[in-house]
Formats: structure tokens, C-alpha cells, sequence
């Protein structure tokens, strides 16, 4: 099995359908899938690469020095003097860092803030069309969605993206990459190194690769979509595998719900919901207490209390 790749030049031409129906099955099915001709211009694509991969490189020696790479050491250290270990399970093999609209961002290298800036933009507008194509699939009134996201246009909705960067790891079977999790929020879009692989997501028991694909733009569907679809759509498992060879460049943006808005299930009159309603920015509290774990006792956690 692999994951869905769809072409989405064909949502505008003749191939509407099928096309509809290959989104639907992506996010029923397997929570991911990634997007050809998806109308991201490739110099664009080509220009993060290089940003991205120049900022790591500014980067690099602060990661040589950090907690993940000195603890793996001291691992290492502790096994050649005779004695067992056990992989660590509480970090991950993994430089960072993350822009959203209020946050400063990296000044070097110096075409970096100009090509994200323009390059986010173009993520958000591909973020909304898969929303409303996710909309019509679902029977849902165009934009309702993004509604749900906005509290019906009173907040902007939060737009994140995290750079990653996944260096060679001497001892993979010691760390993980990135522990195995679901992601909180709406709608995700990766662009993901289009060489090095690590990205598995987990589909009827089996770790699966999602496969590089280059400059396709890797979509997976997060928890709130899961609630506002009533369960229909199901947010994903996925990990990061760290590998000895290659490091792996990674640049996931995220179309989240602003804090405020009010998330429930999206039922018709008469329809039991099997989620139960509150407010995002409460289930982030929750979500980053548990990011790692079961992702059912998150919903339990922002359920109100009934009346008495």
C-alpha cells in the first residue's frame, strides 16, 4: 500500500469527480495524502528548499550541542562500558523552530523571511480549497469549515508552520525522530525533503512510508477535522524514523482554529454526535500536556460536565 497521490489540477477540469472522490478516500481512509500540480509554483518550492536548508546550516552547531545529541552520547558511553541501555522515549532527534504572523523570525539567510512570507500565503489558499473540497465531501455548505475555524469570521484562524530538520543519527534504534502522534489542529500541509525519508503514518496496524515525492505537498487531516466530521474522517498516527544517512528537511504548516473558536461536531437535526463541543484553545491545554498519548482521553478531558 501506499499513500494517495492526487492531482489536483483535475478538482477544476473534467476529472472533477474522480478526483473528489481520491480526497475523500485520502481522508476516510488513511488521514494522508499528497498533492500533485497543486498549484504552488516549483521555483517557489525550490526557493524554500534553499532557504531552509541555509538555516539549518547556520543552526547546525547549536544542534551538535543540544539535549537530544548529548544525551544520545552519553547512551553510547554507557554502552561501551559493559552496561544495558534502553532508547530513549521523552525527546527527539530534531532541530526546530517555528513562524506564525507574530513571532520573530530567522534574518539570515536574507532572502529567508521574503520567500516564507510568500510562501505561507500560498499554503493558506491551498489550505482553504482542500478545506472546501473536505466541505463538499462531507455534505457540509461550502466554507463551513473554515467557519467552524473562525468562529464564523470574528477571529483569523491560527496559521503556523514548523521547520524541521532531522540530522544523521549514529544510533537511530536509540531515539526516535519524532515520537508517534496525531496533530491537534485542522488541515496540515508538508513539504517534506524529497529524498530522505523517515515519514510514516500508521494505517490498519502497519507503519507505512509516505513516500518522497518531489515538490508534491503532503496533507494529513488533524483532530479538529476528526470532531467536525463527526469521526468520519479520522486524524492520523504518524512518526518520524531518524536515519544514519541524510538529513532530512521538513516544513509542515499548520491551518489550525484560532484559540476562540468553538469547535463541534457537524450533524444534522436529530443526529447523535460522538464528540462533544468546546472551545480549541482548551483543547490545547490538554493537547500539550498529551500530545504523545491516546488522543480519545483528550476529548474526554474538554467534555463538559452535564447539569445536574
Amino acid at each position: 500500500m501506499v499513500v494517495p497521490v492526487i492531482d489536483f489540477s483535475k478538482l477544476d477540469g473534467a476529472e472533477r469527480a474522480e478526483t473528489m472522490a481520491q480526497i475523500a478516500d485520502g481522508c476516510e481512509n488513511w488521514g494522508f495524502f499528497q498533492l500533485v500540480n497543486h498549484g504552488i509554483p516549483l521555483e517557489l518550492l525550490d526557493r524554500v528548499k534553499k532557504v531552509c536548508s541555509e538555516s539549518y546550516r547556520l543552526r547546525e552547531a547549536a544542534f551538535r550541542s543540544s539535549e537530544p545529541v548529548q544525551t544520545l552520547e552519553r547512551l553510547v558511553e554507557t554502552e561501551r562500558r559493559g552496561e544495558a541501555v534502553a532508547p530513549v522515549d521523552d525527546m527527539d532527534w530534531e532541530d526546530i523552530f517555528y513562524l506564525h504572523d507574530d513571532n520573530q523570525w530567522p534574518s539570515d539567510p536574507p532572502a529567508f523571511k521574503e520567500t516564507m512570507r510568500e510562501y505561507r500565503a500560498e499554503l493558506k489558499k491551498l489550505a482553504e480549497r482542500v478545506m472546501e473540497a473536505m466541505d463538499e465531501n462531507l455534505g457540509l455548505d461550502k466554507g463551513r469549515m473554515k467557519a467552524a475555524f473562525t468562529g464564523d469570521g470574528l477571529h483569523a484562524p491560527f496559521f503556523g508552520t514548523k521547520v524541521s530538520h532531522y540530522p544523521p543519527c549514529p544510533r537511530p534504534d536509540l531515539i526516535t525522530g519524532l515520537r508517534a502522534h496525531t496533530d491537534a489542529g485542522g488541515v496540515i500541509l508538508l513539504f517534506q525533503d524529497d529524498k530522505v525519508g523517515g515519514l510514516e503514518v500508521l494505517k490498519d496496524g502497519e507503519w507505512l512510508d509516505v513516500q518522497p515525492l518531489p515538490d508534491a505537498i503532503v496533507v494529513n487531516t488533524g483532530d479538529q477535522v476528526e470532531v467536525l466530521s463527526n469521526g468520519r474522517y479520522r486524524s492520523a498516527w504518524h512518526r518520524v524514523l531518524p536515519m544514519r544517512n541524510g538529513n532530512r528537511r521538513s516544513i509542515a504548516s499548520f491551518y489550525n482554529p484560532a484559540f476562540e473558536a468553538a469547535i463541534s461536531p457537524a450533524v444534522g437535526e436529530g443526529a447523535a454526535a460522538a464528540y462533544p463541543d468546546y472551545v480549541f484553545g482548551d483543547y490545547m491545554d490538554v493537547y500539550n500536556k498529551q500530545k504523545f498519548d491516546a488522543k480519545e482521553p483528550r476529548f474526554e478531558a474538554v467534555k463538559a460536565p452535564k447539569a445536574a
